[in-house]
């Protein structure tokens, strides 16, 4: 119950895909991971075969870092097998399912992604897909207004849709995300501080932020706004994804959420190395969450 910080931006990622790739070699935009697999290899293949020899089926988040949470736990939202931990602190990641997700995803590294993606940020995913190298990407929605840049070598090439899911009958998970400012209680200058965090927030500079970086706004009327939909179409079609997205279990697992998160990402990440199964790793990760939770978070 009490403000300390206002939403300056939200994010929930797309699936960016070539749509000219897929429409040269006659491929329909995937809906689930296992499409999505054999369609990135398809192409890449063909590629390949066509003297593109830099061409990848799919890059993403893979590093050991907070941004492999996001996409781990996208991979097993879709696939049915719950949340890093409950909404009622319960730990439930250690099941099939979940297993499932990740044994796929291992299954990307060295076959369908480089094996650099082992150490991929957003950064280094966007750098591969951008320069014409990779038919999917798993990226935040800032990547789609440098993609159609004057300077980019795909512009008007891609396109975007929602993540895919597990199987039939699974939902897409997109994980919230965004950034927020807040002032110091160290501050020296408070109020104006307080001034300008307002200013960065208000309608202008949301649909600004909108139209020139394609991150969605945290004011609803900006998405019904004519402009943004005229300069980045991406963004109303976005607003039922981001009221939708998955956020991470830090409200749950309160003060102990940065550790949950290493543990998680430390378990997946060896998965994808090669440093055991996903069988494996959970049942470790579920007993180092049982520690750390103790009698309660």
């Amino acid at each position: 119950d009490k403000l300390v910080a206002l939403p300056m931006f939200l994010g929930a990622p797309a699936l960016y895909y070539r749509s000219d790739l897929l429409e040269k070699h006659g491929r329909d935009v995937p809906t689930t991971w296992q499409e999505m697999t054999e369609t990135a290899k398809a192409i890449m293949e063909a590629e390949r075969a066509e003297g593109n020899d830099d061409m990848w089926g799919f890059v993403f988040q893979g590093a050991a870092y907070e941004g492999l949470t996001c996409n781990a736990q996208e991979w097993i939202a879709s696939f049915g097998g719950g949340r890093i931990v409950e909404n009622d602190g319960t730990i439930a990641i250690n099941n099939p399912k979940a297993a499932e997700a990740i044994n796929l995803a291992a299954s990307w590294v060295g076959d369908i992604a480089p094996d650099g993606v082992l150490n991929y940020k957003e950064e280094d995913a966007r750098g591969v897909f951008q320069s014409g190298n990779s038919v999917f990407m798993r990226n935040w929605n800032y990547a789609y207004a440098l993609g159609n840049g004057d300077d980019s070598p795909i512009k008007g090439k891609f396109g975007v849709s929602t993540l895919p899911t597990g199987g039939e009958g699974m939902e897409p998970a997109h994980t919230l995300g965004g950034w927020h400012l807040g002032v110091s209680k160290y501050s020296e200058n408070q109020e104006e501080a307080i001034e300008l965090v307002r200013f960065l927030n208000n309608y202008e500079n949301q649909k600004e932020r909108a139209i020139v970086t394609s991150r969605p706004p945290t004011l609803t009327a900006v998405y019904e706004d004519p402009e943004v939909a005229a300069e980045q179409e991406f963004i109303p079609l976005w607003k039922p994804v981001v009221d939708g997205a998955l956020p991470r279990p830090s409200a749950a697992t309160k003060r102990q959420y940065n550790e949950v998160s290493s543990e998680f990402w430390t378990a997946v990440h060896d998965t994808m190395s090669g440093k055991g199964t996903a069988e494996e790793n959970l049942a470790k990760l579920e007993a180092r969450l049982k520690r750390l939770k103790g009698a309660n978070w």
